[in-house]
């Protein structure tokens, strides 16, 4: 069962959503609290799993990454074991960035970015054609990303 989170922690976790980056004294005054009293909260919210962990959002572009795919796949044989199997060897590969399990459709949607149409290409067979697995990919190829964001909804101060 997850902590209840009061006022002060969904401001922790607002302000931390906004910049990882901040050091403890300036969250603390951030959100009004006392750096002893942030520091243990922000702990506690790490040990609960709620907060899970902290990153740099990098430009991909900038970094040679530019292109993103999103690939749709479906497993020829879906049995717990293959499943995990497939989401093992996805979740393990580096230029996978997401990998969902989804209902009602494909049984994976991966989010990709890598280098150039040539590294997509390295990927999709080292994932999905030398995998005798797999029946079915479709692959789509952003051309603009309009938003890009891992922030979550928080619920309003109780």
């Amino acid at each position: 069962m997850p902590p209840t989170l009061d006022a002060c922690d969904l401001r922790i976790l607002a302000q931390l959503q906004a910049d990882a980056s901040l050091s403890n004294q300036a969250l603390a005054a951030r959100v009004h609290v006392s750096a002893a009293t942030c520091l243990r909260r922000v702990k506690r919210l790490e040990e609960a799993g709620i907060i899970e962990r902290r990153i740099a959002v990098l430009s991909a572009e900038k970094l040679g990454a530019g292109l993103c795919a999103i690939v749709e796949v479906t497993l020829d044989v879906q049995s717990s074991e293959q499943l995990a199997s497939f989401c093992a060897r996805a979740v393990a590969d580096p230029a996978v960035q997401q990998c969902y399990q989804v209902s009602s459709g494909p049984d994976f949607v991966l989010i990709l970015q890598v280098r150039d149409m040539e590294a997509y290409h390295q990927t999709a067979h080292r994932l999905l054609t030398a995998v005798a697995n797999v029946r079915n990919v479709r692959t789509f190829f952003a051309v603009h990303r309009a938003k890009f964001s891992a922030r979550i909804d928080l619920p309003d101060s109780p």
